[in-house]
């Protein structure tokens, strides 16, 4: 997510400051870019001129500090809250006060993470959908705090990087996935229960429903841990027993079995 970001934002025009973890993630980051990218170059969507130059746009850093010099921050790590937390206590520090710090969050609280901060006004969730430079929309979150400017210059990037933003107020997996990861969920009780194959189930979907994937499928694309996450957040907001999670979700994810990063979910890979 965070190098699909990162790619649409240059594409607009934007001087990206890409940080990572450790220069092996940002390497493998750049050339999922430049792959991305030549795709484009091969369909004649793009220059090979114009490649280079989104390429040369996004500076990879090791170091948080960096963060100092820019003018908006989008945050996408891993689906957990103190991870997350953790990182935007850090880049409060660091940006400059009139700094919005966004979230990329999937289905975590906006009002929460804003609250590690000293600018919940300007803090504010936007979720993009996977994989960014194809997806064309953005939920735009409101936090309990978030100023209507920090909204505007949210909702103002977002179209200047393409994409189409839906406005909606802080609750537990936003509009997305307070849908999609319950079809998911119930898909894999069916599969749990023995109601039919995972290809089954998911041509149901896809020729039934006419869905581009399958419930299953797009699961072990997402990746089964991010699922699990995703409806426990739901259970937990919400206390009902209707997000319960899937015992065969929780077991996949125990055994290892995430999808196809994994090379093995409710397929094989």
């Amino acid at each position: 997510m965070g190098n699909g970001i990162a790619q649409v934002a240059s594409r607009a025009g934007f001087e990206v400051t890409l940080c990572d973890v450790s220069d092996a993630f940002l390497d493998k980051a750049l050339a999922t870019i430049g792959k991305s990218l030549q795709r484009d170059v091969e369909k004649d969507r793009l220059g090979e001129r114009e490649k280079r130059e989104i390429i040369e746009r996004i500076t990879p850093s090791v170091n948080l500090g960096d963060l100092a010099r820019v003018d908006f921050i989008i945050e996408a790590v891993t689906e957990e809250l103190l991870i997350k937390t953790e990182l935007f206590k850090q880049a409060d520090r660091i940006a400059e006060p009139g700094v919005i710090l966004a979230s990329n969050t999937s289905s975590i609280s906006i009002t929460k993470l804003a609250s590690a901060t000293s600018r919940p006004d300007r803090f504010i969730g936007m979720h993009f959908m996977n994989p960014v430079p194809v997806m064309k929309l953005v939920e735009i979150i409101r936090g309990a705090a978030t100023s209507d400017e920090t909204f505007a210059i949210t909702r103002d990037l977002a179209s200047k990087m393409g994409k189409t933003s839906v406005e909606v107020n802080d609750a537990p997996g936003f509009v997305s996935n307070r849908v999609l990861m319950p079809m998911i969920n119930e898909a894999a009780f069916a599969l749990y229960e023995g109601v039919a194959s995972p290809k089954d189930i998911d041509d149901v979907m896809k020729m039934g429903m006419n869905h581009p994937m399958g419930p299953l499928e797009l699961a072990d694309f997402i990746g089964l841990d991010v699922c699990l996450a995703i409806m426990n957040v739901l259970y937990d907001g919400f206390d009902d027993s209707k997000y319960r999670p899937c015992p065969l979700l929780k077991k996949y994810v125990d055994a290892g079995w995430l999808g196809r990063k994994s090379g093995r979910g409710f397929y094989q890979y």
